[in-house]
């Protein structure tokens, strides 16, 4: 159950090439953190050795030697650093496989695990933990407990005897608690949820616009999906797939207005797209996704950037997870996210589609 990305290794796809020992000493010279793990340097001077990283003072230039790996630095005679550990994981990736341990605890337990409980498992204070955990995963420990027992309680419903006994097989301790959050867990009631949402009416309509067939498909809380493409009868069949227990209704003239609203955003995004939405995701997918409605149009962001803006700027693979798993089109404007050097990243409804969105938004 993939509840969370919590990934061991912090930095965007990025391959790091040093064609010569002054790019090496520019990366030890700044600190670079990327750099890790492709070389280590030593310094004659005190007979260690060090990662790019290393916090230590900077030795001189005239000092330092570099090595592909540990061991061909210490065959050279040279010790670890105590500082940086450089024959250890990179300190990024020991909080992050921390972290992940927390959540394999969290996911095994009966019950929520106390905070404190967790931080000693891993060996950390209580404060230093739940600001770790928060800001590799995006969410805190809590949260992360209390979604993972949602998507169980999904998976369990379907299949279980009654609905009492799929609330204390997810691990809630209480089922009066459950029915009070119930509707925000699961998106409506849990016996409905349970028979399949065979009581959830979904209208939707296919129509044509600039970038090709566009699906709208809505339920009586708001807009559920907007799909781009080329073949109609795709797109219908992507919404099965997703609302797959849902009763789907072909939309009436009324709904032909909304359809008519949400291709006018297209074709004319300065006029704006004011509608109620109807999402459903993981407590870090909706963080991402609330935050991707606040760019404004004409604006573009990097996938660091919108990390940082939700408070998690260690979590950029979880936060291009989210924006991958948007299933609403336009209205939560996904395509205003781009890699760190601008270039554009994929995109659901493909790279062509996003660049046609993102230059009609920029002002001429």
């Amino acid at each position: 159950m993939d509840v969370m990305n919590v990934e061991t290794t912090t930095y965007e796809n990025t391959t790091l090439h040093f064609l010569g020992d002054d790019d090496r000493w520019a990366a030890v010279v700044r600190r670079d953190q990327q750099a890790d793990g492709t070389f280590y340097y030593s310094v004659q001077s005190t007979g260690i050795y060090c990662r790019p990283s290393c916090p230590s003072r900077l030795a001189k230039r005239e000092n330092v030697r570099f090595h592909t790996t540990c061991v061909a630095a210490e065959q050279a005679g040279f010790r670890a650093c105590k500082r940086c550990r450089p024959n250890q994981p990179a300190l990024a990736n020991q909080h992050a496989i921390a972290v992940a341990q927390a959540c394999r605890l969290i996911e095994a337990a009966t019950d929520i695990p106390d905070l404190g409980e967790l931080a000693d498992a891993v060996g950390m204070s209580r404060f230093y933990f739940h600001r770790l955990f928060k800001s590799i995963s995006g969410v805190t420990p809590k949260a992360y407990a209390i979604a993972y027992r949602a998507q169980l309680m999904r998976d369990k419903l379907p299949e279980s005897v009654t609905v009492t006994e799929a609330i204390y097989e997810a691990g809630f301790n209480s089922s009066g608690r459950f029915y009070a959050t119930s509707s925000k867990v699961l998106g409506m009631a849990p016996a409905k949820f349970r028979a399949g949402g065979s009581g959830t009416t979904i209208r939707f309509a296919v129509g044509e616009c600039s970038l090709g067939s566009i699906l709208v498909a809505s339920t009586d809380r708001g807009l559920c999906a907007v799909l781009l493409g080329s073949d109609p009868d795709l797109l219908v069949r992507d919404l099965q797939d997703r609302f797959h227990k849902a009763e789907l209704i072909g939309g009436d003239e009324g709904f032909e207005q909304l359809v008519a609203k949400v291709i006018g955003h297209v074709e004319a995004p300065s006029i704006g797209l004011d509608l109620p939405l109807d999402v459903q995701g993981t407590a870090f997918q909706q963080r991402v996704w609330q935050a991707l409605a606040e760019i404004p149009a004409g604006t573009t962001v990097s996938y660091t950037q919108l990390a940082q803006k939700i408070g998690a700027p260690k979590a950029v693979r979880a936060v291009a997870s989210a924006c991958a798993a948007n299933f609403i089109a336009v209205a939560i404007p996904c395509h205003r996210v781009v890699r760190s050097d601008g270039a554009l990243s994929g995109y659901r409804w493909g790279v062509e589609r996003k660049r046609a969105l993102l230059d009609r938004e920029t002002p001429s």
